[in-house]
C-alpha cells in the first residue's frame, strides 16, 4: 500500500504539469463521469466576492464563478488550458501563476477562497497563513476535500476504492482541520449529495471584525 501511494503521488505531480492535457479525461474516468459535478458543488458555498480559486486546474469552476473570480495555479500547463476554456466561454477572469505559500495579493483582498481536491500543499503552515492573510474578516475558505461514491455498480465500487487509497474518500483526518483551527478559522464539515456520490466539503470561517460602539469609534477617530 505504501508503494502504491508513493506511485500515485508521483503520478499526481505530473498529472498537474506534463500530463495536464489528460486531466479532464482521467478525472472523468476515475469518477465514473461525476468529477465536474463534484467540483461545481463548491458554487453553493461561495458567500462573498471577489472569490479566489486556489489551484484552478482546467478552469471549469472559474467559468461558472465568472468575472468576479480570480484563479491561482502554479502549473503553466493548467494555466494555458484554463485560459483557453475562459476564452471559449467569453469569461474574463484573471489568472495568476504562483504558489499558494506566496500569494501575490494584498491582505484582505478576497471575500471567499475556494479550492477543489487540493494537493497536500494546502495544509502547509505557509499556505494556511497566506489564506488567512488574503481573506477578509467574515470571509470563508471552502475546500472540496473528498467524495464518496454511493453507487452499487462494479465501476462505482472500484472508483470508490481508488479514492480511499488516495485519501480522497472517507473521514476527514484531524491533521487536515486542526492547522486551520490553530490559525483562527472555525471549521465546519458539510456533506453535499451530488449525483451518485456524497461530496465532503470543509469550510473555514474567518471571524468578522467586532462591532464598535460610539465610545470605541470615538477613541479610534482620536488616534
Amino acid at each position: 500500500m505504501r508503494l502504491l501511494r508513493a506511485g500515485l503521488r508521483w503520478f499526481f505531480l505530473h498529472f498537474y504539469t506534463t500530463l495536464a492535457w489528460t486531466y479532464d479525461s482521467i478525472a472523468y474516468l476515475v469518477s465514473v463521469g461525476q468529477w465536474n459535478a463534484w467540483v461545481l458543488s463548491a458554487q453553493e458555498a461561495v458567500t462573498g466576492f471577489p472569490v479566489l480559486e486556489i489551484g484552478h486546474g482546467p478552469g471549469h469552476l472559474l467559468v461558472k464563478l465568472g468575472p468576479r473570480a480570480v484563479g491561482l495555479d502554479s502549473s503553466r500547463q493548467m494555466s494555458r488550458i484554463a485560459q483557453r476554456r475562459l476564452r471559449r466561454n467569453r469569461v474574463q477572469a484573471p489568472l495568476v501563476r504562483a504558489r499558494m505559500q506566496e500569494m501575490p495579493f494584498q491582505s484582505e483582498s478576497f471575500g471567499c477562497l475556494v479550492s477543489t481536491f487540493p494537493a497536500e500543499y494546502i495544509f502547509e503552515p505557509a499556505s494556511i497563513g497566506e489564506a488567512w492573510r488574503v481573506l477578509r474578516a467574515g470571509g470563508s475558505l471552502v475546500i472540496v476535500a473528498m467524495a464518496e461514491i454511493r453507487g452499487r455498480r462494479a465501476l462505482d465500487r472500484l472508483s470508490n476504492w481508488l479514492f480511499r487509497v488516495t485519501g480522497q474518500a472517507g473521514e476527514i483526518p484531524p491533521e487536515w482541520t486542526e492547522p486551520f483551527i490553530r490559525v483562527g478559522f472555525s471549521v465546519t464539515r458539510v456533506d453535499v449529495p451530488v449525483l451518485r456520490s456524497n461530496v465532503v466539503q470543509f469550510i473555514g470561517s474567518k471571524p468578522p471584525l467586532p462591532r464598535m460602539g460610539p465610545r470605541e469609534l470615538t477613541q479610534l477617530e482620536a488616534t
